[in-house]
């Protein structure tokens, strides 16, 4: 054994350093994203337990020349936390580190170590008569960590914004292996530059997120779920209006699904029973967040509907009538990202443009690639609340996935990137960078911005020893 694995077991102890030597090993649970695009080899996994530990770690490799590759549930898109080929850089797996260390009911907080599972933390606050709202289809296996290493969104970005927006403190270990005490509960800290959202974001290239303080809110007395069928993209946004007008600061998610995109559940996944999908263009799911009753609630909701059914921006729709029925059209929601995969390879994109230029930019981004690829299918689903469209492309019926996989995917990108563009949109809206955009991004950066970004890499990680590679090229 080399002397820096030798001194890493010593830090976090012999059985959580995993090598490719170890009897029976397989390490592709961490060296394999999630969406099977790439596959590394790792000198070693490492799994600490604590602060203290993730620190001796970070400075053991720092000391050796040996770059990290921080990970939480390893349920990122874009290949932002898993080793390169190598076999040289090592692997922070922090999920050993899964305790809730404090709920402060006054100050509406909770605190939680980086290797929390999403929905440990939800049902952490559920219990303590709480909500924790972020909320997004891979809860049951992605970490807070690295939720806020990516700034994830999710489904109720729109009421309580993405994970940045709920993040009070943070506990860091820098590059070279100092730790940030920075778990303040505080709303107001005017005391210089505003370091925790620094490191949200950043995707595990300027610090090691190990804890943080999260916000709280009041459980509803009632959430109410529609699912609305819309004549078209145009619709789904004034009932967007509508339903702000109607619902105010209730209004929790607002969720726009594509036919095609619905039809591949209702193909894949028949017991679901996807409703109202077949003879409409979109379908549209709404939350309603109610602090009074049901019956409030309700009320509210069919006066949106009613006025939404004048105007002519609802073609149909039905209200959840239970708490089984609500889960149920979310399910269908969640499901989406399942069946493209059940379809076959497809080019997902992750984007954000202002609301009130989707339905242009849909229009002719859809124009252009069935004139570039005829046959083409666009699975378009996404929050629409907060502009951010999950805009796939998936190969023409009976072609070749694999193929057009290979030959089309940059074609395509830079079609799709370059109307982002045009539309004064973002190529990543929730699911960060990683190594899958990073030689795209300087294309689609302010040049400024990028300049700034690597001042800030270069200050707080000289030697680019955390996640190289990552967000900023080489």
């Amino acid at each position: 054994m080399s002397p820096l694995l030798d001194t890493l077991s010593n830090a976090v102890g012999a059985a959580h350093v995993l090598t490719h030597d170890d009897p029976g090993a397989d390490l592709s649970a961490w060296e394999q994203d999630w969406r099977q695009r790439a596959r590394g080899r790792a000198l070693a996994v490492v799994r600490p337990g604590s602060t203290a530990e993730v620190a001796a770690v970070v400075r053991a490799c720092a000391a050796a020349g040996v770059s990290i590759v921080p990970q939480g549930g390893n349920t990122g898109l874009v290949v932002g936390s898993v080793p390169d080929g190598s076999g040289t850089q090592v692997v922070l797996s922090l999920t050993r580190m899964n305790k809730v260390r404090a709920i402060d009911a006054a100050n509406l907080t909770i605190t939680v170590d980086a290797g929390c599972v999403l929905q440990a933390v939800q049902d952490a606050a559920e219990q303590a008569g709480f909500l924790f709202p972020l909320s997004l289809a891979a809860e049951g296996s992605c970490t807070i960590g690295g939720n806020l290493a990516t700034n994830a969104g999710g489904t109720q970005v729109l009421r309580y914004g993405n994970a940045r927006e709920l993040c009070l403190g943070l506990e860091v270990v820098t590059a070279q292996g100092e730790v940030w005490h920075g778990l303040s509960g505080l709303r107001k800290d005017n005391t210089g530059y505003d370091l925790r959202d620094l490191f949200v974001g950043s995707e595990g290239t300027l610090g090691v997120i190990t804890a943080a303080t999260m916000k709280l809110y009041p459980l509803p007395a009632a959430q109410l779920t529609a699912w609305a069928a819309v004549p078209s993209l145009d619709a789904a946004v004034q009932l967007l209006g509508l339903a702000h007008q109607h619902l105010g600061a209730g209004l929790t998610g607002f969720e726009v699904m594509g036919q095609f995109a619905l039809s591949l559940v209702a193909k894949h996944f028949p017991q679901q029973r996807v409703p109202l999908w077949d003879e409409h263009p979109y379908c549209v799911l709404l939350e309603n967040s109610d602090n009074e009753s049901e019956e409030h609630a309700r009320a509210q909701f069919e006066r949106l509907l009613e006025t939404a059914f004048e105007n002519g921006v609802v073609s149909d729709a039905v209200v959840a009538e239970n708490l089984q029925q609500a889960h149920a059209l979310w399910h269908i929601r969640e499901s989406i990202p399942l069946a493209q995969a059940e379809e076959g390879l497809n080019i997902k994109h992750d984007i954000s443009i202002p609301v009130s230029k989707i339905p242009a930019f849909c229009a002719e981004t859809d124009a252009l690639l069935q004139h570039e690829v005829p046959g083409v299918r666009l699975v378009n689903f996404g929050h629409l609340g907060d502009g951010n469209l999950h805009y796939n492309v998936q190969a023409p019926e009976g072609g070749d996935a694999k193929a057009f996989l290979r030959t089309m995917e940059e074609r395509v990108n830079t079609l799709v990137f370059d109307a982002v563009a045009r539309y004064d949109g973002s190529i990543s809206a929730e699911h960060g960078v990683g190594s899958l955009k990073v030689d795209k991004l300087p294309g689609y950066k302010d040049p400024v911005a990028l300049g700034l970004m690597r001042a800030v890499k270069q200050a707080l990680d000289p030697h680019n020893t955390l996640n190289p590679g990552r967000v900023l090229s080489a």
